[in-house]
């Protein structure tokens, strides 16, 4: 299982220091929304320059004008670009199109969808890489959220997947055992007080 950090900082010097110190630790190392809206896709490039060894995954969360947006983030140095569960096919289809030209790779995020199964099984038909099963931030401070619906959706659809929503040292066990292939991290990295040493910890954790 790989693990990737996810970088919700707002600016690109932020994001290069953290990823300076947990690059040796993650395989992939992914550049949030908000950051992406702050800086633009320049900070994809300067994390790819850094890192020219690591994937780097532009979270633009594409809802429409797939093979267009997508296209601009390869050429900017993404390795993987998101695009939104909730969007039509031909959007997912047209981003997969940009993803072959360029040899890169299209992953789609089920936040906000209801069947995730059904959708992550289209999704990948349709040529996704990998599918996201997410619960956004605002969905996790939501009282009674558990990741545990996320691990069954994921284990159920039967797809490449990974799983992002609260992922943490208690919880990276869980990933596993459901069969991700992928283990988001976020605030567990980037808000710790030792980023380097959080992202150690979970590497060790991955069996």
């Amino acid at each position: 299982m790989k693990l990737q950090v996810a970088i919700d900082v707002l600016t690109t010097e932020a994001a290069l220091e953290i990823a300076g110190k947990v690059a040796e630790f993650v395989d992939i190392i992914e550049l949030g929304t908000p950051l992406v809206k702050s800086e633009g896709l320049s900070a994809v490039t300067a994390i790819k320059e850094a890192h020219p060894d690591k994937i780097v995954f532009a979270d633009l969360k594409t809802m429409d004008a797939g093979e267009l947006e997508a296209d601009i983030a390869f050429k900017a140095g993404a390795d993987l670009v998101s695009v939104l569960g909730g969007a039509d096919d031909s959007t997912i289809a047209g981003a997969v199109k940009a993803a072959k030209d360029h040899n890169k790779g299209i992953v789609v995020d089920l936040i906000g969808v209801a069947d995730k199964v059904s959708r992550a099984k289209e999704a990948r038909a349709l040529g996704a890489k990998f599918i996201e099963f997410h619960a956004g931030l605002d969905e996790q401070a939501k009282p009674g959220y558990n990741l545990d619906v996320l691990l069954s959706a994921g284990e159920e659809a039967r797809v490449p997947f990974s799983v992002a929503g609260g992922v943490n040292l208690s919880t990276i066990g869980a990933v596993q055992r459901a069969g991700a292939d992928v283990a988001v991290v976020g605030g567990s990295i980037y808000g710790a007080d030792d980023p380097a040493l959080a992202a150690k910890q979970l590497r060790a954790a991955i069996i």
